[in-house]
């Protein structure tokens, strides 16, 4: 008996150590079945929203941007109105997964308030690595804004908002389209003029994935996923993807920025850190974070829950952010 347990537990060990090496060597089998159960969130948190979505938005599903079938955008804004402010939202998905679909009523619920809002596909998935996701957004908000009358938008006034790996995509891009010298290290030229950015909102964001705990009960994922999206195993020594961290490069040309994060999301102590050194730096911050003792916690993408008080507060903000971005820069026209 005790052979066979000993086989057993030999054998066990044997396949462990084989399913780390496999996921070392190639992530994306692991990653498929995680994005797969991630899927069935992303329904459940959009379809809780649709009771707070008002009436009388308009939509048009599938726009192309681009020649591939994942560079389509979605849009949402008021019947019967002309050209409004824009806010372009990047969706999350630990860059591997996730859908413009699954914002949908999050940003019907803002476009109610005078915006159109505009959902953008990116490529995710196996071959598809950084900086694909970045360019493709760059192209879609050149598509935005050279057919601004035809998409309800004021081409003057675009807002970059994103969720998640989807905070990161545009706080990384509004950079690249406010940063000169950090474009040319990218090697994307911005599609938009620096003028034409009026902020950004992002939320429930990661700001340096190459800084994410890479050691405690995240370590598995967050290693995979930054395997997956940089397309190298040795991550960490690509000079190329250490341009992802934003937070370094970081100047006062960056647009006013509305950040928030949950007391239980594990990335907020990034987004704190970026917050204060973003209003070090000099840009115009306008942020949203709560006590460590909060209870119920807010967890990631706590945003996107309505039903929570916490959810109503940060679409407030919003609102009231957005608000007065749009006051200031009728002022300083």
């Amino acid at each position: 008996m005790k052979r066979v347990l000993v086989g057993v537990a030999s054998a066990t060990v044997v396949v462990t150590a084989a399913i780390v090496a496999s996921v070392k060597l190639n992530p994306w089998p692991s990653l498929a079945v995680i994005t797969y159960f991630l899927s069935y969130g992303d329904q459940a948190s959009d379809g809780a929203l649709q009771k707070y979505v008002p009436a009388g938005i308009a939509a048009r599903i599938d726009v192309s941007y681009g020649s591939t079938k994942d560079e389509a955008l979605d849009l949402y804004y008021r019947e019967g109105t002309a050209a409004q402010p824009a806010i372009v939202w990047i969706h999350g998905g630990a860059f591997v997964a996730g859908s413009k679909s699954r914002v949908a009523n999050y940003l019907k619920i803002l476009a109610s308030h005078g915006y159109t809002t505009v959902a953008v596909e990116y490529s995710r998935g196996r071959d598809t690595t950084y900086p694909k996701a970045v360019e493709q957004v760059n192209a879609a908000l050149g598509f935005v804004v050279r057919h601004a009358a035809d998409l309800h938008v004021d081409p003057t006034t675009i807002v970059l908002g994103g969720d998640s790996a989807g905070a990161h995509i545009a706080g990384q891009l509004a950079l690249i389209t406010t940063e000169p010298r950090y474009a040319h290290a990218v090697g994307i030229k911005p599609s938009i003029a620096p003028r034409c950015l009026a902020a950004t909102i992002l939320l429930s964001g990661v700001y340096d994935p190459a800084a994410l705990d890479l050691r405690g009960i995240y370590r598995w994922f967050n290693e995979m996923v930054l395997h997956a999206y940089s397309g190298e195993r040795d991550f960490r020594e690509d000079e190329r993807f250490k341009l992802i961290a934003i937070p370094r490069y970081i100047t006062p040309a960056f647009p006013p920025t509305f950040i928030s994060s949950g007391n239980g999301d594990p990335l907020e102590p990034q987004a704190r850190a970026f917050a204060e050194h973003m209003r070090d730096v000099g840009v115009h911050i306008d942020d949203l974070f709560f006590p460590e003792d909060r209870r119920p916690r807010l967890w990631h993408e706590y945003q996107f829950n309505l039903d929570e008080p916490g959810g109503q507060e940060a679409l407030e903000r919003v609102w009231a952010f957005l608000d007065a971005i749009n006051v200031s820069r009728a002022q300083n026209q």
